[in-house]
């Protein structure tokens, strides 16, 4: 008996035009398009006579079907003890006079405004109003370095920049505006203007003639109605990190987003309108734009916006208590923080009292979910935990166990299998495709779904080479698995953290899966450190859980001989080091790269979305105390 999600999958390779023409009809377009797909270009092209508006399809069409009472964001803010609902009809009204604020200060279709913000619910209606505008919004997460502001300035050339006062971490006040003065001061390209929200905690000084307040800006606003855009214009500019220090700025459109994200919160989700999500991330990269604003507006659900930390907001039961308070049918958030949660309330205490009656699922990406961890929380919730894989570049799931097709059998350790629209090939040196249950590089078959990067920001030829020129006909994803005899993908590693140990090709994640079973780690990364002897070796870095009596020798013994066990000699693992913690990007992804550089003595520097510098230090002197970085 062919699934559910089966089928879908199947017609979604032999007939995209005809799978994704269905999905298009979820969406309310000005136009709607007579053809689906244009193949001239490599990577595809969706909907390319189509004209629509994103934000009339997050927000006008949900107030005008009736549901304009209906919460569309809770902002939820330990960090200032604020709880805030805001409807569908509120929402809209805010954005569109904001809309009109813009448009005052000179931005049009077309446009670019950078929003550097922390998580409040103006840097969503600052968004939205970009978006009703058929302006082009480029979000750098609140607090970012100011040479890297500037980068980002300089590629982007925005008429505008909205930002705030400050951000606000758990034991400290971030003052965004000195930041984001420097960065202008840095950059080439000057904004005409900047808003900036002034938040009561700390207040900014503002530049005569340059800048005006969030208040200023919209007093006596007119609301801006909704413009229309073509399918294939640009919706927004999101940067990630380039090889070469130049930062990559991703190309989303409007329809093929609309239509992608629209249609993954129904199939992959299961979120239908009214419910609430709650995705645990930041609007500064690709998870928040994806299921924090646009799929939960999209579909008419209730979106959580929340400003605080998985502990110490003002424990780790914090999440516990958003899915209670907000009824949250589904959680979103990274790996990580479910392993600071888990090292912090191992026996899951903190649950206790909390009414999650209304939730049915955890979804984690962002790195790789390790199986213990998954287990830890499949034990403690009784509820399906589903890993998924995806990237800032594809905007939306590639690998996924879909609820709303149906779940399939899980397998520790992988996604699942591929979300209809994404042929997922595994690939070996030569190009070929390589044997289930080999290690290879993971890449995706041309031409790529709806919903994936268009191209680079003034960067056309980066773009091709940085995706498709390795592997033509194919889109490079930069990670390295394989996919089994039941056609699961198991994400490993990037493929620069595939090892080279005397000739044995190795994955670092499989590694870190073993170690990670350990009963008394927490957390824990592999790197590969160069060896004069064999090319490289692994060295296992481990965070413990709190309250282990056992001495760290004790615990490092013990991973080094699992590794042995599990994987064999051949790994040639005999070095593990306890550390205090793993030094993490703002996002949760631990900063392997950067460790490994320190380990093999190479120069290196601060990365700018380092969640806290000092950790590095911390990893410098561990290392250092067991012979490496010294070179």
């Amino acid at each position: 008996m062919t699934s559910r999600y089966d089928a879908a999958y199947r017609r979604s390779l032999a007939d995209p035009e005809g799978f994704w023409g269905e999905a298009a009809r979820a969406i309310d377009w000005v136009a709607a398009p007579t053809r689906v797909l244009d193949r001239d270009r490599p990577s595809g092209r969706w909907f390319p006579d189509g004209v629509l508006n994103t934000c009339w399809n997050a927000l006008d069409r949900h107030v005008a079907a009736g549901r304009g009472g209906q919460a569309a964001l809770v902002w939820d803010s330990p960090v200032t003890g604020t709880v805030a609902r805001i409807t569908y009809g509120e929402l809209r009204d805010r954005v569109a006079v904001f809309a009109g604020a813009l448009a005052r200060l000179g931005v049009g279709k077309g446009d670019r405004v950078v929003v550097y913000m922390p998580m409040v619910p103006e840097a969503v209606v600052a968004m939205l109003a970009c978006a009703r505008l058929g302006a082009i919004h480029s979000v750098v997460f609140g607090g970012f370095a100011a040479p890297e502001l500037a980068t980002r300035l300089d590629d982007a050339t925005p008429k505008v920049v909205v930002s705030a006062s400050c951000g606000i971490e758990v034991n400290r006040v971030v003052a965004y505006k000195p930041l984001l003065d420097r960065a202008i001061e840095l950059a080439t390209a000057k904004p005409a203007h900047c808003v900036i929200l002034q938040r009561p905690q700390q207040a900014a000084t503002l530049v005569a003639g340059r800048d005006l307040s969030w208040e200023d800006a919209i007093a006596g606003a007119a609301p801006h109605a909704c413009v229309p855009v073509a399918a294939t214009d640009p919706l927004y500019i999101l940067y990630t990190s380039g090889t070469t220090g130049q930062p990559k700025g991703i190309v989303r459109d409007n329809g093929g987003h609309a239509v992608a994200l629209r249609w993954s919160m129904a199939n992959i989700y299961a979120v239908e309108p009214g419910e609430t999500m709650f995705t645990a991330s930041d609007v500064g990269w690709v998870v928040g734009h994806s299921y924090i604003v646009y799929a939960p507006l999209l579909t008419g659900a209730t979106t959580v916006l929340y400003e605080g930390k998985p502990v110490g907001t003002p424990d780790a039961g914090a999440f516990w208590r958003v899915i209670a308070d907000h009824r949250a049918a589904v959680m979103f958030t990274a790996p990580t923080a479910f392993r600071a949660i888990k090292r912090e309330d191992p026996e899951g205490r903190l649950l206790a009292g909390h009414d999650l009656s209304r939730f049915r699922a955890l979804f984690l990406a962002g790195e790789r979910a390790d199986p213990p961890t998954v287990e830890w929380a499949q034990e403690l919730l009784k509820l399906p935990i589903i890993d998924h894989w995806w990237q800032t570049e594809t905007g939306w799931p590639i690998a996924a166990n879909c609820m709303g097709l149906g779940l399939l059998p899980v397998k520790a350790g992988s996604p699942t299998r591929a979300v209809p629209g994404w042929d997922v090939r595994c690939l070996d040196a030569a190009g070929e495709e390589a044997k289930r249950g080999d290690v290879g590089a993971l890449a995706m078959r041309l031409p790529l779904p709806p919903g994936a990067l268009a191209t680079l920001w003034n960067a056309e030829d980066r773009f091709r080479q940085a995706y498709l020129a390795a592997f033509p006909g194919y889109y490079q994803t930069g990670d390295a698995g394989f996919v089994d005899d039941d056609a699961y993908i198991h994400v490993m590693a990037r493929t620069d953290d595939i090892i080279n140990v005397a000739g044995h090709r190795l994955s670092t994640g499989a590694m870190e899966e073993v170690l990670a079973g350990h009963p008394d780690v927490a957390e824990c990364a592999v790197i590969g450190v160069a060896d004069e002897l064999k090319g490289q070796v692994p060295l296992g870095l481990l965070v413990l859980k709190a309250g282990v009596g056992r001495s760290d020798a004790e615990v490092a013994k013990e991973v080094v001989q699992r590794v042995r066990d599990r994987i064999g000699p051949v790994a040639a693992f005999k070095t593990a080091v306890v550390v205090q913690r793993l030094p993490k990007t703002r996002s949760g992804k631990i900063l392997r790269g950067t460790m490994r550089a320190i380990a093999d003595g190479q120069e290196w520097r601060m990365p700018a979305t380092i969640d806290d510098p000092a950790t590095l230090q911390e990893i410098g002197a561990a290392l250092s105390g067991i012979g490496y970085g010294r070179g």
